[in-house]
């Protein structure tokens, strides 16, 4: 499958990940719609974009969680039909599970899991009805292994595998495809965003992001995945890619490396 020509809407399009996605998509001839919560921020990314004038912006909140279809609708208004939506948007965390106040379990459910979940359902009559479509997910290699610090942002992670892989076994006779891509340290401010225990954003980079991947190449490392229509990639350093192989082989073996991590 080639991108080209595509429809494709992107949702945590304003910085990272989805920032370096858009610019490389706009180059690729799609038509994008590009979501964020800042629709300041949208503008700008569009800017950098190739053909901003195939380029739509959306705003959304992926909490509201209950109002998503009503973007959907206005989604497809915008070029008549969508073929490819990314779910790329999310938070994550940097606190332990003692000292994290039950509430921010449940933003960071509400946003990387009932949100993705919500804004996929809306979409899938639409798929269903043109039999095709394709859902691209980013989740995390911690969605298939669970390090300190991360208790709650793993367990969504998890969350989504376990959602989708189900998705993509009930409409394959619908010819719609599922791609979930699984990124290690990418360096973006994805730590500086995390939420503490408080819910307070850490405001800081961890060692290990800063020192990750970079977006533009990882984003080029995705579209790979996404027009080769893989249904799980890792994109990540060669100790990440171990560690979710030595879960499955070498489980006990793994947990002894966890266990030695840094959890301050």
């Amino acid at each position: 499958m080639t991108i080209k020509n595509k429809i494709v809407w992107l949702t945590g399009a304003s910085s990272g990940i989805g920032k370096s996605l858009a610019i490389l998509l706009s180059r690729q001839n799609t038509k994008l719609i590009l979501s964020s919560r800042s629709e300041s921020t949208l503008n700008e990314v569009k800017a950098l974009c190739l053909f901003p004038e195939n380029v739509k912006i959306l705003p959304l909140d992926l909490e509201d969680y209950e109002n998503l279809s009503e973007k959907v609708n206005t989604a497809k208004m915008f070029f008549g039909k969508i073929d490819i939506l990314i779910n790329n948007g999310g938070i994550s965390q940097r606190s332990l599970a003692k000292d994290t106040g039950v509430l921010v379990d449940k933003r960071l459910m509400d946003i990387n899991y009932l949100g993705t979940v919500a804004l996929t359902k809306a979409i899938l009559p639409h798929f269903i009805d043109e039999n095709s479509g394709h859902f691209v997910v980013t989740t995390s290699i911690v969605g298939k292994i669970g390090t300190p610090l991360r208790s709650t942002y793993a367990a969504t992670k998890h969350a989504l595998h376990g959602f989708f892989d189900s998705l993509r076994a009930e409409v394959f006779n619908n010819n719609i495809k599922v791609t979930l891509i699984c990124p290690g340290f990418v360096a973006t401010d994805v730590s500086k965003n995390a939420l503490t225990g408080d819910g307070s954003p850490q405001n800081t980079m961890d060692k290990a992001t800063k020192n990750g991947i970079a977006p533009d190449r990882f984003a080029k490392l995705m579209l790979k995945a996404i027009e080769a229509e893989k249904e799980e990639v890792y994109i990540a350093g060669v100790k990440e890619k171990l560690g979710v192989y030595a879960k499955r082989f070498f489980p006990s073996l793994l947990s002894k490396m966890i266990r030695k991590l840094s959890v301050t």
